[in-house]
């Protein structure tokens, strides 16, 4: 079952990744090079060099889950910003293929 949400924290690894590491090898990366907790319940991404694939590194009660997509046409685009945190937005627009050139966020009046 697919349980990410907006709840999590999610860490985009900053540089390419072999795909052919699974569990271990990825936990290599997230404690070595990132610097964090592989067991601490957040989502960490990872992309290859092409960016063609796509995997999300998560532990949930009782072990790790690994989600992994692999594109037919066209990249993952990284989103721009935070150093190698993202939100739960950038993640799902990143996996849909969608990349927003631009945004622009509009103040909300509230009557009092």
């Amino acid at each position: 079952m697919f349980s990410l949400g907006s709840s999590h924290r999610f860490y985009l690894y900053s540089g390419h990744c072999d795909m052919r590491k699974s569990f271990d090898g990825l936990c290599g990366l997230v404690s070595s090079v990132m610097q964090r907790i592989p067991t601490s319940g957040e989502v960490f991404v990872f992309l290859n060099r092409s960016g063609t694939h796509i995997k999300l590194l998560h532990w949930e009660n009782g072990g790790f889950v690994l989600y992994y997509k692999r594109l037919e046409q066209g990249t993952f685009l990284a989103p721009k910003g935070r150093e190698n945190e993202m939100s739960w937005s950038d993640l799902v627009l990143m996996v849909e293929g969608i990349h927003v050139v631009k945004s622009i966020r509009k103040k909300r009046f509230s009557l009092v």
